[in-house]
């Protein structure tokens, strides 16, 4: 994977001087594309520029966006972070393992790291966006990180393992579009309803347990097409099902 497709994605950031100190930390480690999701109204004020030093040029080509779907939708591959476990939040990696693992995309793949609120972090909805999810191991007594330094950290294990230095002996491989597989993800929940598969109270439930299924197994292209064929196909037989009740 090229360094250059790795983008940082704050999911509304509170603070000017976290937003500066990203900034000046993805300058460190190499790393340019900043989206932000609905960031504090100061984001490109006095403390974010002191905090940010040379690197104040990225706040000011920081793309921001209402939602955080619209900010990963040309992302092949969106890493959330989290320090919570639990329900709905499996398959969580380190950063160093998600590093290697991003590095043996093709260079051609454009992925994102999505890091969250700094009170409450992201929400289970922003973490269904992503297809991978990373928590940086801490003391139990005082597990949460600040901000900057938890991006830091990850920026840190990303350049490491995608430096000039890394020999990547793997098979260049790129996910599918972000809004490829959510447009893929609606299809399904609607056939899983129509279907009388999912609970039409809570038609999310099951969607999640798919999600973290799927997300064992990044998805390529032309896996969600072959997906997409079998909702479709689904679809077909239930309404062909129907009609031939309704002659009966």
């Amino acid at each position: 994977m090229n360094i250059s497709n790795l983008s940082v994605v704050l999911v509304e950031p509170q603070g000017p001087l976290n937003i500066g100190s990203v900034c000046r930390t993805m300058m460190n480690f190499g790393f340019s594309d900043l989206r932000l999701v609905n960031p504090c109204g100061a984001y490109k004020g006095r403390e974010a520029r002191k905090m940010a030093l040379k690197s104040e040029t990225l706040i000011d080509q920081a793309r921001v966006f209402e939602r955080l779907e619209d900010a990963l939708s040309d992302r092949h591959l969106s890493i959330g972070s989290t320090r919570r476990l639990g329900k709905y939040r499996e398959n969580i990696v380190t950063p160093d393992k998600a590093a290697g693992m991003v590095a043996d995309y093709s260079d051609d793949c454009r992925i994102a790291l999505v890091f969250g609120r700094e009170d409450r972090g992201l929400l289970t909805e922003e973490i269904d966006l992503c297809q991978a999810l990373i928590t940086i191991p801490t003391h139990d007594d005082f597990a949460s990180m600040n901000l900057a330094q938890a991006v830091a950290i990850c920026l840190y294990e990303m350049n490491k393992a995608l430096g000039k230095d890394f020999v990547n002996v793997s098979i260049p491989f790129v996910p599918c579009e972000g809004e490829k597989l959510e447009s893929m993800f609606r299809h399904m929940k609607e056939t899983l309803l129509f279907i009388d598969y999912s609970d039409p109270l809570s038609p999310d439930h099951i969607l999640r347990t798919f999600r973290m299924i799927f997300g064992r197994t990044t998805l390529s292209d032309r896996d969600v097409r072959v997906l997409q064929g079998l909702w479709s196909r689904m679809d077909w037989i239930e309404s062909e099902r129907r009609k031939h009740l309704s002659v009966i």
